[in-house]
């Protein structure tokens, strides 16, 4: 009404004006509005709606689930142009194709043609997962699966469950799983798979066309494309379980939302539940047991190495082509004892570039048998002789300048070159937890580690006191020494060396050295009891997690009750595996022994540990799905993001002032 009384104003004074200047006033008038319009346009939040419509199937050729079907190639039609992303890894046919299917999107169609000869009476599925979605905004289709029969018949079972790791819980995405019909232990190396699915990003799985009848169920990361278990190196998961899927009426509530926040209605739609739907595979790989020597390496002048694809607990022997080997060396082992380095003792060795030696150790043959197996090598020094002695004569050059210079400046320098001192690395911070221990690591083996040099004392008031402590080499890594001592809760220490308490292989002795250190209050930390239900009686190894998933500290029971002290203010996790053959570690299964990886199982909530707070919690690990059990916030496989256009479209609407009602776009959000 406004706009109307201006404009009946305006044309009042118009009417009175020349013809000249009507044309005038007519043009700007004009302008004004094309400019009014223009900023119009412009003030437009984003230019409309968000189309939230997936692509629509119009047809099949042949039709979706259609029976006597004998032709390779296969057709379906949307209603608008599609993508078809990565159909290589994300579209899964079942019976699995020896050779690759050609699946490809071609404008508004898809396009398939098996490769592989059809079987008689079978029916195929083509899983297209989440791969098709729309050409323009990418709204997926979302777990369309065609299928056809060869028979009269079509197969309409299904099957679904999860993959994760057996060790984390961890989803695993992109795993085959598979079923046979046939019971034998044998057939997961000897034949493909009968009926196969691909898990997604949540680890999960729906494997369909199935027929009625007793089926086993595997999973496997297939390396070669032959669908079944042939290399050591495939992560697979199997259950010696019977599955035997079924199905039955159910009822399921549909939420739909009228925005982010607020639900617009919950209705009830019936539909058929297939049966097993809560599978669990619990994945692994074998351990690589086949041994060869994989390197020798000699990346310093002295000291050469031996990397070997697996450990042995029988040392090779070696014995020198171009040099005496006895006493030549000191050796030494990783944990695994998969890498040996030699260290030598000799200078003459050392600034020998070429070491010839006759290598003899047990290597694994082509049978899978352990035989003993002999080498000729020649280690080259990557630190050649004559460059060691051209960057020795370099730093004497250097000293002896600033000994001239010294000397024209009338000051004394009478001091002889330094001599290279053993440095010593110790590991320790200033304020120490009662539970840990100093460690103190050398660059190289040691000859002699004197402990009447070395000196402990504790502070009780104002005065010093001799403290016991023990010294001995770390049982996992090599040239590194642990201080035990008994330490008291607030109580100052200090750490003393004398000169020499050190001395390595080549005589280079340490420095004296002095390291204070205060062992902190009890009041500072938190305390954890953990009582795990139904693991009485079974050794066990609890682990106390952060948030990266890392082991913050580890117990090992067998009464079921993990009991954590000293543990520093923050949030934690805990994890525990069924510890079978009570080794206090973690073993993976095998499948041609029938083993199973042991049991790891997450508690499904967290822990915010405070300063003097105790913590009582009851745990029964086997109540909740081993897939549902890992905290969010630790899972490194993440679901699959889900497309950000209803929130554009809300977005707009709260721009907008307006409420997202589904009539707003056509579409329920």
């Amino acid at each position: 009404m406004i706009m109307r009384e201006d404009t009946r104003i305006e044309r009042q004074h118009v009417r009175g004006l020349p013809a000249s200047c009507l044309a005038v006033f007519f043009a700007i008038w004009g302008i004004c509005l094309l400019a009014f319009s223009s900023c119009a346009k412009m003030g437009n939040p984003d230019g409309g709606w968000y189309d939230e419509t997936p692509p629509r199937i119009l047809g099949a050729s042949p039709d979706d689930k259609s029976v006597n079907v004998h032709t390779n190639k296969m057709y379906i039609y949307f209603n608008e142009y599609i993508k078809l992303t990565d159909p290589t890894q994300k579209v899964v046919v079942s019976p699995p194709q020896m050779e690759m299917p050609d699946i490809k999107g071609a404008g508004k169609r898809i396009i398939i043609d098996l490769k592989d000869s059809l079987k008689e009476n079978t029916t195929y599925t083509v899983d297209f997962s989440d791969a098709i979605s729309d050409n323009n905004e990418d709204n997926p289709l979302g777990n369309f699966t065609y299928s056809f029969s060869t028979g009269e018949e079509i197969d309409t079972m299904e099957v679904s469950g999860y993959v994760v790791e057996a060790e984390n819980l961890e989803p695993i995405k992109g795993i085959l799983v598979g079923l046979y019909d046939n019971l034998e232990d044998s057939v997961f190396r000897k034949e493909p798979f009968q009926r196969v699915s691909r898990t997604d990003s949540r680890g999960r799985f729906v494997i369909k066309g199935i027929k009625p009848g007793n089926y086993r169920v595997y999973a496997l990361m297939d390396a070669d494309g032959d669908y079944r278990y042939t290399q050591k190196s495939e992560k697979i998961a199997f259950n010696r379980e019977v599955i035997v899927p079924s199905c039955k009426p159910d009822i399921r509530q549909d939420t739909l939302w009228r925005d982010s926040l607020r639900i617009d209605s919950i209705i009830r739609v019936p539909y058929t539940h297939f049966l097993p739907d809560d599978i669990v595979l619990r994945a692994f790989s074998v351990p690589q047991t086949d041994r060869m020597l994989l390197k020798s390496e000699r990346k310093l002048a002295n000291q050469f190495s031996f990397i070997y694809s697996y450990g042995d607990s029988i040392l090779p022997v070696l014995r020198g082509l171009n040099f005496d080997e006895k006493d030549a060396f000191v050796m030494e082992a990783n944990e695994k004892k998969d890498t040996l380095t030699y260290w030598l003792r000799d200078s003459l060795l050392i600034n020998q570039d070429t070491l010839m030696v006759e290598l003899q150790y047990q290597a694994t043959d082509t049978t899978g048998v352990l035989v003993m197996k002999t080498d000729t090598l020649n280690l080259l020094s990557k630190e050649p002789y004559a460059k060691r002695m051209k960057q020795k004569e370099k730093e004497y050059n250097e000293w002896k300048k600033k000994q001239e210079k010294a000397e024209k400046r009338g000051d004394p320098f009478e001091q002889e070159m330094p001599v290279e001192q053993l440095a010593m690395n110790i590991r320790m911070n200033s304020e120490l937890d009662p539970d840990k221990n100093p460690l103190i690591q050398f660059d190289t083996p040691l000859a002699v580690a004197d402990t009447s040099m070395i000196h402990l004392y504790s502070k009780h008031d104002t005065l010093w006191y001799r403290a016991p402590f023990m010294l001995r080499e770390h049982p996992k890594i090599p040239r590194t020494y642990e201080l035990l001592g008994e330490w008291r809760p607030d109580i100052e220490y200090s750490l003393e060396f004398d000169s020499a308490a050190f001395a390595d292989i080549y005589g280079k002795t340490t420095l004296a050295t002095k390291k204070g250190f205060k062992v902190k209050s009890n009041d500072a930390y938190s305390t954890l009891f953990i009582t795990i239900s139904g693991m009485s009686g079974k050794h066990v190894v609890a682990q106390l997690l952060s948030g990266k998933d890392d082991v913050v500290k580890e117990v090992m029971t067998t009464n079921g009750n993990a009991e954590f002290f000293y543990v520093t203010p923050g949030t934690y996790y805990l994890r525990m595996f069924h510890d079978e053959n009570g080794n206090g570690v973690w073993d993976t299964g095998n499948y041609d022994e029938g083993r199973q990886a042991e049991e790891a199982y997450y508690y499904p909530g967290k822990f915010e540990c405070k300063e003097k707070w105790d913590y009582t919690e009851t745990w029964d690990p086997t109540r909740r799905n081993a897939a549902r059990q890992k905290p969010g916030e630790l899972v490194k496989q993440k679901a699959d993001k889900e497309k950000t256009i209803k929130h554009r479209n809300l977005e707009r609407a709260q721009k907008l002032g307006i409420e997202y009602l589904k009539e707003a776009v056509g579409k329920t959000y």
